[in-house]
């Protein structure tokens, strides 16, 4: 880091995290790259560096000019596909999602422009009712259509199956039951819920809905709202190839935090618009609704997983208590 640079550490919960920004040649490294790209867009860096450190991401946030921003974001080896999945959307569905700057698909580095205000920070700000809610699903339900023909290029770039797209996926995650921080009770009724995993996952794949790209953690702090109507999605280092109706489950349960669950319906009908007039009934997409909702648990849990190498301690400890917590919602009756 140069000398004069001054550089805030945000570490949040997670004071014990290991992440390569503690070793001086990757850091080193980074900041080479992250310069080298800016100029070659004619850019500098100004003012302080902001870094965060997760157990799954070390992200930075430099100024460039006058109050402009951008984001360099370094992955986990389990999550390096997430530069190119959006390099890759940006030319597949432009305008849903951020243009990145630069690329390194090999080493998991993205360097990203500003994308404007944080859905969440506009919910500060501004009266927001539930149909900014119905637009966003709805944009990002016709991202995820046209993304449809592109699942297995989507695969090749290294983003992994979601649990639920294999008949036998869905026992293997419940098989790591034995090491999650769970107790007694809780882990014999997930074992108990095995054979029903089963057939849930076997009647949604009969319902025909074509896999695509699940964000899998789609809430108000990963999307932008650049300008009324308009939303931008990011993010994507938790993302799965997976039945796509699995996205629905958090963003509408956030909404239902804000306005109660009498707003679910019109969520799920705005988001299922675009999947309408494929020779599937509004009752058979429901349908596929509430089996991909309870089943959208396995591809969060999964997700957890996805660490920089060496995080052990309290932060091991607080990912896989997320990653269990995550497998309990597989107990839970869809609210819809």
């Amino acid at each position: 880091m140069p000398c004069d640079m001054p550089v805030t550490v945000d570490r949040g919960r997670y004071q014990d995290a290991v992440t390569p920004w503690e070793e001086p040649a990757w850091r080193t490294e980074a900041i080479g790259w992250i310069e080298a790209r800016l100029a070659a867009h004619g850019l500098r860096p100004t003012g302080r560096w902001r870094v965060r450190l997760r157990p799954w991401s070390v992200l930075l946030r430099l100024c460039v000019g006058k109050g402009d921003a951008v984001w360099f974001k370094a992955s986990p080896p389990a999550g390096a596909f997430e530069g190119a999945l959006t390099a890759s959307l940006a030319r597949w569905v432009p305008g849903h999602v951020l243009e990145p700057l630069a690329v390194d698909a090999a080493r998991g580095w993205s360097l990203l422009p500003d994308g404007g205000p944080l859905f969440r920070d506009v919910l500060v700000r501004e009266r927001v009712g539930p149909g900014d809610w119905e637009e966003l699903l709805r944009q990002y339900a016709v991202m995820q259509h046209a993304l449809t023909p592109r699942a297995s290029e989507i695969e090749r770039l290294g983003v992994p199956a979601g649990p639920t797209v294999s008949a036998g996926a869905p026992a293997g995650v419940l098989g790591r039951l034995d090491t999650a921080p769970l107790s007694a009770p809780d882990r014999a009724a997930l074992r108990e819920l095995r054979p029903r995993l089963l057939d849930w996952c076997a009647e949604l794949t009969a319902l025909g809905v074509p896999d695509s790209l699940d964000h899998a953690d789609l809430h108000d702090g990963q999307l932008f709202r650049p300008a009324p109507g308009r939303f931008t999605f990011f993010d994507w280092g938790d993302a799965v190839v997976a039945q796509p109706f699995s996205s629905l489950a958090v963003p509408a349960r956030r909404a239902a935090e804000r306005y109660g669950p009498q707003v679910l319906p019109r969520l799920r009908d705005a988001y299922l618009e675009p999947w309408t007039g494929e020779g599937r009934t509004a009752a058979q997409l429901r349908r596929a609704v509430r089996l991909a909702w309870r089943l959208s648990a396995l591809n969060r849990a999964a997700a957890y997983g996805r660490l920089f190498p060496g995080v052990s301690g309290a932060a091991g400890a607080a990912t896989a208590a997320a990653g269990a917590r995550c497998l309990l919602e597989l107990l839970d009756e869809p609210p819809l």
